[in-house]
């Protein structure tokens, strides 16, 4: 119970109150040091290696005793620096799928002219078995990943995250609790491979005998983000028509909606962004033209891996708060 207090309090202290965004300079008031269950140890021998030249008169134990302490005490000093005055900012945290790990990166930046070595990152303050350890060159800049459970859709931040070294001795533990400003999106778990897809709505006058095959020409649509660069009417843009895309005829792909509505109503919310991620991932899979329809939200009809994304992520933040969670431990803002 001590120590989980402990815990909280120094939590407390040291962590800071909102996201940080831009870049975070490890200053000399934001990195802490404490001994290590082996510092504790190595104090201890060195008070009994005191006692004991003092008992005996031996002036050899002195000696030892002394330059242990100097070591000691050099130790610190370096495993401080090895921290101190780093450069810290947020990288890359590609989207993933609800049940799997997010991978948030922090770019490391070394201004000195010494190396870091042996910079871990970690979810916890001492470093725990999801830590991530990296050596740092002079003037350079290293990449460090942190992965984080996603559990739910929805937006995932990493919440606090702990950079810490122990080099070079094992003595002392320094650390800096940094919350960067980044997030993810967590898409919904798909549903089990196999699903049909709708049928196209014939109403709309599209099916697997009209769509855009790769042959002959056939006209022009508007231009819808995620279709191919190689597809657009550059001519026609040049003359200042604005952007449209090319259509063929011949081996022509689908075009289909993928529309709520078309889900059972006996189905909860969950089941239905389920079975809509699947249809998303299959007609891309296919490469058909489609359109993704929700309650309050239309994703217009494209294909391509940006219209892939943009539909993930429309099925991910449905019916979602805008604000995003700060929890510490989940770091999750989802249902």
């Amino acid at each position: 119970m001590l120590t989980a207090l402990a815990s909280r309090l120094s939590d407390w202290f040291t962590l800071p109150r909102a996201p940080e965004s831009g870049v975070v300079v490890l200053g000399q008031r934001r990195v802490y040091i404490l001994p290590t269950r082996h510092g504790m140890l190595f104090a201890i021998v060195l008070v009994m290696m005191l006692l004991g030249a003092i008992n005996y008169g031996l002036s050899l134990g002195f000696v030892l005793t002394f330059l242990l302490v100097a070591m000691a005490f050099n130790g610190m000093l370096y495993t401080f620096r090895n921290l101190v005055r780093l450069h810290v900012s947020a990288g890359r945290a590609p989207a993933v799928f609800a049940g799997g790990n997010a991978h948030f990166t922090l770019n490391l930046t070394n201004p000195g002219e010494q190396a870091r070595h042996a910079v871990g990152l970690s979810r916890e303050r001492r470093g725990g078995g999801d830590a991530q350890y990296t050596d740092i060159p002079p003037k350079a800049t290293v990449p460090i990943s942190v992965t984080v459970p996603a559990t739910r859709r929805g937006k995932l931040r990493p919440g606090r995250l702990a950079l810490f070294t122990r080099f070079p001795l094992g003595l002392y533990n320094a650390w800096s609790v940094l919350r960067p400003d980044m997030h993810c999106i967590v898409y919904p778990r798909p549903a089990p491979a196999g699903q049909p897809l709708p049928a196209a709505e014939a109403s709309q006058g599209i099916g697997a005998s009209h769509g855009q095959g790769q042959e002959d020409f056939a006209g022009l649509r508007p231009y819808h983000l995620g279709d191919p660069p190689h597809h657009i009417a550059w001519k026609a843009a040049a003359r200042g028509q604005g952007l449209h895309t090319k259509q063929f005829t011949g081996q022509a792909s689908s075009e289909i909606w993928l529309a709520w509505d078309q889900l059972p109503p006996r189905m909860d919310v969950e089941e239905k962004l389920s079975r809509l991620t699947r249809w998303v991932l299959d007609a891309d899979a296919q490469r058909l033209n489609y359109g993704l329809r929700l309650p309050g939200a239309v994703v217009p009809m494209a294909s391509g891996d940006a219209h892939r994304e943009r539909c993930l992520e429309a099925l991910a933040l449905h019916d979602l708060p805008d604000d995003i969670s700060d929890d510490p431990h989940d770091g999750q803002d989802a249902r």
